[in-house]
């Protein structure tokens, strides 16, 4: 893949919309990149003089799937309220408008000031999914800015990663500057002040004295101040800092008092349709149900809940500055918010007679109750119900610690049915460490079981249920990090033997939804997320085949994934196999041991252990400490109500 022949000529922080407009008349969907958001801000490139600190946020997606990402719009908040920092987005394009930048020297660009992402001093990337790597090697050849970290000047922007897959940057630690892992709020000010101190003492010592001040500090891994050894067979031996001061282990960030934090204050609001049509609050954040394949549960403790007070005043202001009509209320698992019956009643009374909505994401079979799924519907608004049994038998629910029979199952779905609900869906992982091929079918006798009870508590035939399978790919910082990977050919196998199952009964017909998806994504996934350095040649090398968007299935290609790693890997002990499905042992040193998530690494593996016994292990809000590591080892704490107070102002609003 060329890099761009010659960008067309610019000031630092000019606007590139009049060379962009002509572009945009022969792409589809050309409003995506326009910018001019509900919300949106466009500051002087040189608000804070000549030292500010400029970002450009990315999330490498495409607009519709960026935009409402929560976790860009709360840091472009955070930064732009500082007078001396500038923050803009920018998002994936698409091929067609790629094809046309390159052909007429348009680097990318961001949608607010459409302002070269190759002139700010950051591009500051996060990644949800291992899946966006291609998109990000994209976004760094359109810009201008060289593939490689080393090959970088002091001109080019820092490329900093975030988000849940920069618990292990491993694998695209030859594109990246730096990493910071956790909560970003607090971490993206520290790191602009390090930014504004090193442009107001004259930039000392380059680009180099940049990352080792961010790296001294503690809370910014820089691949390149870190050096990774291996043995003959192919298990990493060491991975040592190469420079004085720098810290061994990298911790992640916690922000503490939610309450203190209360972003996005002013939701964007887009100008074209996203995945997510609502204004969200995070009404928590952390987990600490301990399910094992979960990693977002893992690396986002304590549980920090933010107050009921503090939720109804974010809500209040987010409805008027965005006119949205549904408020989504967001965390992994929203109905264990100890007030959330008192949150749910708080906010159906203010906004009762009007049009907004109330939703919760994918809710706890064992967590769900009538009263709480009333409350959010009270306007009239009745959607289908999502639940998330993950594993089919008992047996393997208590393997992976989801502590929820098929009793309490069928006793939540036939309360929801019995109370006027026509449609649930279920979700369930396939390829799971245990699993066999009755766990796998058991998922089909649950469905069946699910429409029969709704049919007789209701009286009705039109009862449906969904069943949605995705695969399980090992994730660093759980307990299954060691696990082996189920290969792609086995998991179509075993989907196909439960389509099979589900179809085969016609009582059943069209009562009974089934979606997945195949097994070959999940593979790459899975060789990305526990993935090393030696990775770095294979994403190179598909990206040059032309891969875009691998998590879109119409973009996406196994075949060529495949090829890139045989060839990059060619010279190594390790192929696809070695990363994917092969178990690894207690003692082998693990692509992210260097980053601390604050869980301790014994803890993990007696968590292992304990899901190879089918134990399982308690929610710690509610029992004693088990130990995990995360309070003592990062100085944080659990922060949970009930707070005893009343969501005020009590008069509806109209």
């Amino acid at each position: 893949m060329p890099a761009i022949p010659s960008l067309a000529p610019h000031r630092p922080g000019e606007s590139l919309l009049p060379a962009l407009e002509p572009l945009l008349e022969q792409v589809a969907k050309p409003v995506q990149y326009i910018g001019g958001e509900l919300n949106s801000q466009v500051k002087d490139w040189d608000c804070g003089g000549a030292h500010t600190a400029r970002w450009a946020l990315m999330y490498p997606d495409a607009y519709e799937v960026g935009l409402p990402n929560q976790g860009v719009m709360i840091l472009y908040e955070v930064l732009n309220e500082q007078a001396d920092v500038l923050a803009e987005r920018t998002y994936s394009v698409w091929p067609d408008l790629e094809r046309l930048m390159r052909d007429g020297g348009v680097p990318q660009f961001t949608v607010d000031g459409h302002r070269a992402v190759g002139d700010f001093d950051v591009l500051g990337v996060s990644f949800s999914t291992e899946l966006g790597y291609t998109n990000l090697l994209t976004a760094l050849d359109l810009a201008g800015i060289p593939l490689h970290a080393r090959d970088r000047g002091e001109d080019h922007p820092v490329v900093l990663a975030g988000g849940h897959a920069s618990f292990n940057p491993e694998p695209v630690a030859d594109f990246l500057d730096a990493a910071i892992v956790g909560d970003g709020e607090e971490a993206v000010l520290h790191t602009s002040r390090v930014i504004n101190a090193w442009k107001a003492a004259g930039r000392p010592d380059g680009r180099e004295g940049l990352l080792l001040e961010l790296a001294r500090s503690g809370g910014v891994y820089v691949p390149a101040f870190y050096d990774v050894s291996y043995l003959p067979d192919g298990r990493i031996q060491r991975v040592a800092p190469n420079r004085p001061g720098v810290p061994w282990r990298v911790a992640k960030h916690t922000v503490m008092d939610l309450d203190a934090w209360p972003y996005p204050k002013q939701p964007l609001v887009p100008v074209t349709e996203s995945v997510h049509e609502r204004m969200s609050v995070e009404i928590f954040r952390g987990c600490t149900r301990g399910c094992r394949f979960c990693q977002a549960g893992m690396i986002t403790r304590p549980v920090r809940e933010r107050s009921l007070t503090g939720i109804g005043e974010m809500v209040d202001r987010g409805l008027a500055a965005t006119g949205l009509d549904e408020v989504g209320l967001l965390s992994l698992s929203s109905a264990d918010h100890s007030e959330i019956a008192e949150v749910t009643k708080g906010l159906a009374d203010r906004y009762e007679g009007t049009q907004t909505g109330l939703s919760l994401p994918s809710t706890r079979v064992d967590a769900f109750n009538i009263e709480l799924a009333n409350e959010l519907t009270r306007n009239g608004r009745r959607s289908g119900l999502t639940f998330a049994p993950e594993g089919g038998s008992e047996r393997l629910r208590k393997v992976i610690n989801k502590m929820v029979t098929e009793e309490d199952l069928i006793r939540t779905v036939t309360a929801a049915y019995a109370a006027g609900w026509r449609q649930v869906k279920l979700y369930f992982m396939c390829g799971l460490p245990t699993e066999t091929d009755e766990d796998v079918l058991a998922i089909a006798d649950l469905a069946k079981k699910v429409i029969d009870a709704g049919r007789e508590v209701s009286g009705r035939r039109d009862i449906r249920c969904t069943v949605s399978i995705g695969g399980f790919v090992p994730k660093p910082h759980t307990p299954f990090q060691w696990a082996a990977q189920l290969g792609w050919e086995e998991t179509d196998a075993r989907l196909a033997r439960l389509r099979a199952a589900v179809r085969s009964d016609r009582r059943y017909g069209s009562a009974i939804g089934f979606r997945y998806h195949d097994g070959q994504p999940g593979v790459v996934e899975g060789l990305l997320s526990r993935g090393d350095r030696r990775l770095g040649p294979v994403i190179e090398q598909v990206w040059r085949a032309g891969a875009r968007f691998d998590g879109w299935s119409e973009h996406f290609s196994f075949e060529r994934w495949m090829a890139a790693a045989e060839s990059a890997l060619a010279d190594q002990p390790v192929d696809v196999g070695w990363y994917t499905t092969r178990e690894r042992g207690e003692h082998e040193v693990l692509p992210w041991d260097h980053i601390d998530s604050g869980l301790d690494k014994e803890w993990l593996w007696e968590d292992w252990l304990d899901a190879l016994d089918e134990r399982e292990v308690e929610d710690c809000r509610w029992t004693p400490c088990f130990d995990c590591g995360v309070c003592p080892q990062l100085g944080t704490e659990i922060q949970i109500g009930p707070t005893g107070k009343q969501l005020l102002p009590l008069s509806v609003v109209r």
